[in-house]
């Protein structure tokens, strides 16, 4: 059998071998963390995408769920809920490894997402607002409109971020539990989106 080529989705390192390396000698992750560093074939990253999307969804569906059962007073159902959402996030994360790669420095992570945000306002979303409205149902379609014009945001604040990084910047955020509006400062009196008040508007730190 030829040598392949490992990376670790941790550190980075590469490795030469029929197997990964367990644990990794850099960082001593198990060889659970290492990919084979070679390009997909087209139908299994088609397979990955399917099911990254499947988990992802399962994670916010159980978190969901969580909620739920913890309005009710059914605190042992909520606990498995959320742990069953946890074990989704790690599939999902996994599957996500495979489908970007290891993630870079921080500076390269902020323009990757970057370009995704401005990806999905300008080449997804415009089609699913249209589609909605054909459909007869413009209460969807106002739903993708809230959430293309938070994409948009998005850019913008990663965008500022990078600015932040290279001049040593704090900034502080706020997001609006009804759209997801991203405010990096004090949070205005009513959201430009959504025009929910302020007090809809929960500071992550």
């Amino acid at each position: 059998m030829t040598s392949k080529q490992w990376k670790c989705t941790v550190c980075g390192y590469l490795h030469e071998g029929k197997h990964p390396p367990d644990p990794c000698p850099v960082c001593g992750s198990s060889m659970y963390q290492f990919i084979l560093y070679a390009p997909l074939p087209e139908e299994l990253e088609r397979r990955l995408r399917e099911a990254f999307a499947g988990e992802s969804q399962a994670y916010v569906r159980n978190l969901a769920y969580a909620r739920r059962a913890f309005d009710e007073g059914l605190e042992q159902v909520g606990r498995l809920f959320k742990a069953v959402a946890a074990a989704e996030k790690v599939h999902a994360d996994e599957y996500l490894k495979y489908l970007e790669g290891v993630t870079g420095g921080t500076a390269d992570n902020l323009q990757r997402a970057f370009e995704s945000e401005i990806r999905v306002k300008q080449d997804i979303y415009p089609a699913l607002v249209k589609e909605a409205f054909h459909l007869g149902r413009e209460d969807v379609a106002w739903s993708f409109i809230r959430a293309r014009d938070v994409e948009e945001r998005h850019a913008k604040l990663y965008k500022d971020a990078l600015d932040a990084l290279v001049n040593e910047r704090a900034l502080d955020y706020h997001v609006c539990k009804v759209c997801g509006y991203v405010f990096d400062e004090t949070p205005p009196e009513e959201c430009p989106v959504c025009r929910s008040k302020r007090d809809k508007f929960e500071r992550i730190g």
